[in-house]
């Protein structure tokens, strides 16, 4: 787990609309984190909490990237890779998301028991510190 604090940015002004949606961003982060805490299974656990991870990494990028980036469809990106290059102070963050994604993937596909309680624990935890860590930094 990284542990390293993000830089601080001074504030920016921001639009009603732009400090909404961002504190709805952070809202459905929230309440993803929640979901992975009270998951039963250490499988549906860990599924809940790489997911709520990604919510978190969406606040991230619609706060690092204009609208105008955000609408480029050249080629599908990671959103980790994305995350790493919009916020490099995230970026061992984002790697360690990513590091998650193929285990993530064989639970989807089935591969239920690859994935302890513990293991999905901490993946909780992670996504919460992740979570903390981010609303620190918008303040």
């Amino acid at each position: 787990m990284p542990s390293h604090q993000p830089e601080r940015r001074p504030p920016q002004r921001t639009s009603p609309e732009a400090t909404e949606r961002l504190r709805t961003g952070l809202h459905r982060a929230e309440t993803a984190v929640v979901e992975a805490e009270l998951a039963e299974r250490p499988s549906e656990r860990f599924l809940a909490a790489h997911h709520a991870a990604l919510q978190v990494a969406a606040v991230v990028l619609a706060l690092r990237t204009s609208p105008a980036a955000r609408g480029l469809r050249s080629r599908p990106r990671n959103a980790w890779r994305m995350v790493a290059d919009v916020a490099p102070e995230l970026g061992e963050w984002a790697g360690f998301f990513a590091a998650t994604e193929a285990k993530r993937d064989a639970v989807r596909a089935g591969a239920v028991s690859i994935v302890s309680s513990r293991e999905a624990d901490d993946l909780v935890r992670d996504a919460r510190a992740f979570l903390s860590l981010v609303q620190r930094s918008v303040g």
